[in-house]
């Protein structure tokens, strides 16, 4: 299998669900940022789209991947499967983009695992809990008892905050924006990610 090219990174991005992640990563610039595409056997939302959101798949699809070998990490959440393709790697580097994951924390670890220190990892939390709360309420695109596994579950991925190398608070979009942009400048600067480019001075 392909690696990441050394001189692109590997972001790993995880937070709870409606913490503000994918609207976050919207700022990246498509033209240099490759978002990995996750499969999941989860019905599409009404602004959701097939291959550009998500690879909506039956579960019977699913798991015939997983048998194959297919995903670099799956997982099982809120009774539905979710999982990452080896072939996202091999579309980054194509593309020569720097590449991009959105998953939960438990697909950051296996990911962490695979790339090792190439890999950045960044949490997104909330302010507080009481927001996380009002802002999955404010979608409205799912019931209460729903509501309330993702709020389970969001206490449960907190806890893995401490993991990561970045945590960035999403307290104010603006400011979030300019935190994770920071953080992308600074492993850019980094002398594995330059050391191409400079040995060319000398």
């Amino acid at each position: 299998m392909r690696k990441m090219n050394s001189n692109l990174l590997t972001i790993i991005v995880s937070g709870p669900s409606g913490v503000g992640k994918s609207t976050l990563l919207s700022f990246l610039p498509k033209e240099e940022f490759y978002f990995s595409i996750s499969h999941t056997t989860r019905p599409p939302r009404h602004n959701e789209k097939d291959g550009e959101d998500y690879y909506f798949v039956e579960e019977k699809t699913f798991l015939e991947m997983i048998e194959r070998g297919d995903f670099l990490e799956w997982v099982k959440v809120h009774s539905y499967y979710y999982g990452t393709s080896k072939g996202e790697i091999t579309k980054a580097n194509t593309l020569g983009k720097h590449l991009v994951f959105d998953v939960e924390v438990i697909g950051a670890g296996k990911l962490k695992s695979y790339f090792g220190e190439k890999a950045v990892t960044i949490f997104i939390a909330p302010p507080d809990f009481e927001t996380l709360k009002k802002r999955l309420i404010s979608r409205g695109t799912e019931s209460e008892e729903k509501i309330k596994e993702r709020l389970e579950r969001a206490r449960f991925e907190l806890s893995f905050a401490g993991f990561y190398d970045y945590v960035v608070i999403n307290d104010d979009l603006e400011r979030a924006k300019e935190r994770l942009f920071s953080i992308i400048k600074a492993e850019l600067c980094k002398p594995s990610k330059v050391f191409a480019k400079l040995k060319d001075l000398f």
